[in-house]
């Protein structure tokens, strides 16, 4: 006789809300794996995070399996993300911002996996447009000096102006376009914008110096440590120990427990 899943009540009553009557074929296939996962993720974490609401709970999720390059499993969360109070526009500045900090070689299948989501919907394309700054050299670097300013403070007004010699088109190219290109668009606040590019470094691994950084800009919008803990340990299904591990120990390094 076949093995059935054994979920909690809990982890039942998450994963019906998310997904409305959606049956993973993974409970036929792979039954005892699905319900350890389950009862894991969707139970003891939910319960054990209650810093996190359901948006930015799954804001987090999305942002961490864009860093992970976990497509499928993001695929199969678009429609759970969109019940759970993520706006659409809100889950398009994930992936668009994503670009910035993976490249687009590893953003272009999730690009398509939200856009098939969204039409699968009904949601009508393309979305009402964010920008804020013109597409101009001016504009960018006044809107990425303001919003570098307002992500780590006010010391990095003349940020661009600051690179080694030989690389100063570096410190430009971020002020314009990684600031002034997306963190100046509507449809996220700088602090989400902070914690999605939190999630998405923790979720790549191996690019400690800019999670220290970005651990940083969190805190400078308001973010506290035990709300960083719960961010990095609602993650942890998605990415595992060891990168859960190193993103701890950059959140003790920079946001001590007193």
């Amino acid at each position: 006789m076949a093995y059935t899943a054994q979920l909690t009540d809990a982890a039942r009553d998450y994963h019906e809300r998310m997904s409305h009557g959606y049956v993973s074929d993974f409970f036929r296939t792979d039954p005892e794996f699905i319900e350890r996962f389950d009862n894991f993720a969707f139970d003891e974490v939910v319960a054990g995070t209650p810093e996190l609401d359901d948006r930015t709970r799954f804001m987090c999720w999305m942002a961490t399996l864009l860093g992970c390059q976990g497509v499928d499993e993001f695929r199969a969360m678009v429609p759970a993300a969109l019940r759970m109070g993520l706006e659409p526009v809100a889950l398009r500045e994930i992936v668009y911002q994503a670009t910035d900090y993976l490249g687009m070689g590893r953003v272009f299948p999730f690009l398509k996996a939200m856009n098939e989501g969204f039409e699968a919907a009904g949601i009508e394309l393309p979305l009402p447009e964010q920008a804020t700054t013109e597409p101009t050299d001016e504009s960018r670097r006044a809107g990425g000096a303001d919003a570098q300013c307002a992500a780590f403070g006010e010391h990095m007004r003349n940020f661009y102006d600051a690179g080694a010699k030989g690389r100063e088109h570096m410190n430009h190219w971020l002020v314009k376009n990684c600031f002034g290109d997306f963190y100046t668009r509507n449809g996220l606040t700088m602090a989400e914008r902070e914690l999605i590019t939190f999630c998405f470094i923790a979720a790549q691994g191996g690019c400690e110096s800019q999670l220290r950084s970005h651990t940083g800009g969190n805190k400078h919008c308001g973010r506290t440590r035990e709300f960083m803990v719960a961010v990095v340990s609602n993650n942890l299904p998605f990415i595992g120990y060891p990168r859960t591990l190193n993103a701890l120990a950059i959140v003790d390094e920079v946001m001590p427990a007193e």
